[in-house]
């Protein structure tokens, strides 16, 4: 790769001391210490963070966890074992579970609904015994007791 194409891939703030990075870093101390700790961070050490960077995929890269990873979320989410009357148990029980699953979660909707209506019930009470009280007083008196010039 030649030096021009390096160039081109870089970021619009470079890693120095220019009143834009000072500017950031400012405003980041002013909106969230850690961010202007950040952006420190970046005007010190920003030409590092490109290697540390390459560095890291290149470990995950040659990890055996990747492998690992990788066949978990590309094969399916149960393989078969070979052994087919434990597949068609595990099969017939997974049904059986998520069958379960959404009765429980009709169960909760059902519950979820029956608690919003509790509360609106409540409030609504609430909100008649505050207007059967605010009825039952003189005309003349009202919310501001004492405040009320003489």
């Amino acid at each position: 790769m030649d030096r021009t194409m390096t160039t081109t891939k870089s970021c619009m703030i470079k890693p120095a001391w220019t009143p834009m990075t000072i500017g950031l870093m400012v405003l980041g101390f002013v909106v969230f210490w850690p961010l202007g700790l950040a952006m420190l961070a970046y005007i010190l050490w920003g030409d590092r963070f490109g290697g540390m960077a390459r560095d890291a995929r290149d470990q995950w890269r040659a990890s055996p966890l990747k492998g690992a990873f990788d066949d978990m979320t590309n094969s399916a989410v149960y393989a078969r074992t070979g052994n087919l009357a434990f597949d068609d148990y595990r099969d017939r029980e997974l049904k059986r579970l998520e069958e379960e699953r959404a009765k429980l979660d009709a169960m909760r909707a059902q519950f979820d609904e029956f608690l919003t209506e509790l509360r609106r019930a409540k409030d609504q009470e609430e909100f008649d015994r505050f207007m059967a009280n605010r009825n039952r007083r003189p005309n003349g008196d009202d919310m501001t007791g004492d405040m009320a010039p003489a």
